[in-house]
């Protein structure tokens, strides 16, 4: 005699297999979420670096020339090869970065990006 051969596993090895892909999850999407939104600062702060980079190389080559006139939002922004991602906007001379933990809000005056106000974690010591 002999015995009968399992072809598949039983229901408790496939409720045992659910719990555990449903605990890692449950650890993972919190931690992905995060790393997004650790990446869109990142993203932010280079562009902050970026602009105030183009405004300097701006004003240095305005100098070069014997031109003093100043350096305003528009023409900041359009320093910019790529331009600004879709979490910037620009009104006049202020520009306001916007994330779901909040904003930043600069201004272009005295030819360099002042930075106004700012509730992102990250961004505060811009």
């Amino acid at each position: 005699m002999y015995k009968a051969q399992r072809a598949a596993f039983s229901m408790i090895e496939l409720i045992f297999v659910i719990v555990i892909i449903g605990i890692l999850s449950a650890i993972a999407i919190p931690k992905f979420a995060a790393t997004r939104d650790d990446a869109v600062v990142s993203k932010g702060r280079a562009e902050v670096a970026a602009l105030r980079s183009a405004i300097a190389m701006e004003r240095q080559k305005r100098i070069l020339q014997g031109n003093f006139d100043p350096i305003d939002g528009s023409t900041a922004e359009s320093l910019l090869e790529y331009g600004l991602s879709d979490k910037w906007s620009r009104s006049g001379d202020d520009f306001t970065f916007t994330t779901n933990q909040g904003s930043c809000q600069f201004k272009v005056e005295n030819n360099k990006l002042d930075k106004k106000t700012c509730s992102i974690d990250g961004m505060s010591d811009l």
